[in-house]
Formats: C-alpha cells, structure tokens, sequence
C-alpha cells in the first residue's frame, strides 16, 4: 500500500535531516557559530516534513501489525478495525506529504510593491481604482501588515490614474500574488443621470520586492531624472527637484517616485520597485518558456486576462479564474479577501501536485 516512490523521496530528506544534527553537535563545529546557524536553520526547514514522515512510517507499521493478526480468532476483530481505520488515513497522510515535498516560491515571504492603474472607463475607473486601494489597505491591516504609499497620481474627484504602494509584512507576496491583472467594476456612477450601469475597469500588478544582490543593475543601463514633486500647494509645494524618474534603457521599464522627502529615499525606493519589476519580466519570461503549453491563469501573474468583477446592482464578486462568487460585495471591499485567495492557494496546489503527477 506504501507508495515506494513518495518513500524514496522522504528517505532522502530524513538522512539529509539526520546529517544535519550530527553536524550540529559535532565538536569541531562548536565555535564556527555562522556553519551552525546555517546548520540549525536548514534543519528547522525540514523539521515539519520530517516529522509528517516518520508519522507516516508509524502508520505503515501499525497497519502491516494489524493485517498479521487478522487470523489471530482472538485479535481479528480489533485487527480489522485498525486496519480499517489506518487505510482510510494513510491517503490524506501520503497527500500532506506531496504537499509539503511541492517546490516553495522563494517569493512568498516577500514583502510587495503594488500597482493600481485605472482603465477604461474615465473618472469612474479612477474612483475604481481608489476603491482597490483602499480594500488592499484594508486586507493588509487585517492582516497587521504595514502599507507605505511610494506616489500616486489622483484625479481631483476622489480616484486614482495610478496608486503604487508597498506592502510589508510575512507572507505578504504569499497572499497579494493572486490579485495580478484586470479587475471590472459593475456600477451606476455617481455623475449617472439615467440610472444606467457603466463598466470600467482597473489594472492591479503585485511585484515581490527583491534585494539588491538578487537583481545586479548596470549604472550604465539607467538613465535618471530629477524633477520637483508635485505637491498640494502653498507650503507643502517641494522647492528642491526631490522626485526621482529612472529608465532602464535595454527594457524602457520607467519608474518614479516623489513621496520620500529626500532624492536619496526616493532614488532608493526607486531603484527597489526597478528591481522588482525586472525581476518579475524575467520570472514571467520563463514561465511563458516552460509552461506555453498548459499555463494556468491561477498564479500566472498574466495581466492581459479579466480576473474578477465587481457587480454592485447584484451586490456580487464573481472570480473569473476559479468561477467563484460572492453576494458579500461590501465586505471584500472592505478588506474580506480570504475566500477568494484561500480557493486561489488551494487551486493553485492542487494543480502543481497533478503536473508532478504528471
């Protein structure tokens, strides 16, 4: 019943796992605290999959135990209980275990960088767009995570032509990873004389902020600009050029920040975004290689597609990519997002575990 192939696997991560806390406590490692560190940390790495292992190595036991004594007349009843029992938990063990063996994006404990653009549909998609931002704000205090706006670009009528902002906080990118592409808004407009519903539309892009040694940037491919931040007049009108405009010249990838109060914490919020932009390109350039032939929209980062609606004459939120919806429009404007990301993480799983199946 055991399946040889899984075990395989987990034997290689428990001798790994064994190998490790021989090197913790070897004596001729005592002083070198930096190897040992190293050493404990990739040993608590595996900890929990270890553990599930040697819990599913029990499980095995007990039910070749159980199956010997099934023509014991004195034991069979009990034996076949065990038995029973044992090959009904085994499956759901053998299933956690794939799970835990399924390869991590190194992303996922990220802090992000969020970008909110309106769309078609005039200063309605700016309101839109503002109503993004805020249910974002609000999902991230719901989660205790700190939101920094790095500029924004308003309308005058309480929208946004552009919001990006920062996201920090453990697991950030884990969460906000499926909210990438174009999101729909269903709704009669406050300038609506008629009644009429109008649709408009905003694009969200969710980038992993990456350090410096993970994306090298050639002083020679940027191209930086100096200009003064716009300001809300009179004394909050910045005199110096403290906004900082950077091109990168082999992609044309153009990013702008004015909300720091120097050129130097602009400059480097800056060149931060850059770095997540970049990393992104190449991240999505090498799925579009890998996976052309059976790319799922879940997790894809494919900002061409329609993700999700918003209906308010239905008091509606519908995902396109799951087919799942909601009557609840209010409270996931409010920060409610769980329901949606939960099935979007668990979709995401279960198609991984079929193409290692595969």
């Amino acid at each position: 019943m055991a399946d040889t192939t899984l075990l395989d696997k987990l034997g290689g991560i428990e001798a790994r796992y064994e190998e490790l806390e021989r090197l913790i406590a070897d004596p001729a490692n005592v002083n070198d605290y930096e190897k040992v560190a190293e050493y404990a940390q990739e040993r608590a790495e595996l900890q929990e999959i270890v553990d599930a292992t040697r819990s599913y190595r029990q499980a095995l036991d007990d039910l070749a135990q159980a199956e010997a004594l099934l023509d014991d007349p004195d034991m069979a009843e009990l034996a076949q209980e065990e038995a029973s029992h044992l090959r009904d938990t085994i499956p759901a063990m053998e299933d956690f275990l794939r799970r835990l063996l399924l390869p991590k994006d190194p992303r996922d404990e990220k802090n992000v960088i969020v970008e909110i653009r309106a769309g078609a549909g005039g200063d309605e998609a700016g309101i839109f767009a503002a109503d993004l931002f805020r249910m974002y704000s609000r999902y991230a205090e719901n989660q205790r995570w700190k939101v920094e706006v790095v500029s924004g670009n308003e309308t005058g009528v309480g929208g946004y032509k552009e919001v990006v902002f920062e996201v920090r906080g453990r697991g950030a990118f884990s969460r906000l990873k499926y909210e990438s592409g174009v999101h729909r808004v269903q709704r009669v407009p406050a300038t609506e004389s008629q009644g009429r519903v109008h649709t408009s539309t905003a694009t969200v892009a969710v980038l992993a902020e990456m350090d410096d040694v993970e994306v090298e940037l050639n002083p020679n491919d940027l191209q930086i600009d100096t200009y003064r931040s716009a300001g809300a007049g009179g004394q909050n009108v910045q005199k110096n050029e403290t906004a900082i405009r950077i091109t990168h010249l082999p992609t044309g990838l153009v990013v702008a920040c004015q909300d720091e109060r120097s050129q130097l914490q602009n400059k480097m919020r800056a060149m931060g975004i850059l770095r997540a932009k970049l990393y992104d390109m190449e991240q999505q350039r090498l799925r579009d290689e890998q996976d052309a032939a059976r790319r799922s929209q879940v997790g894809s980062g494919d900002r061409s597609e329609k993700i999700r609606t918003y209906n308010f004459p239905q008091n509606r939120v519908t995902d396109h990519r799951i087919n799942l919806s909601s009557h609840n429009l209010s409270a996931i404007l409010d920060g409610d997002l769980d329901e949606f990301i939960d099935e979007l993480a668990t979709r995401e799983e279960a198609e991984r575990l079929q193409a290692v199946g595969a």
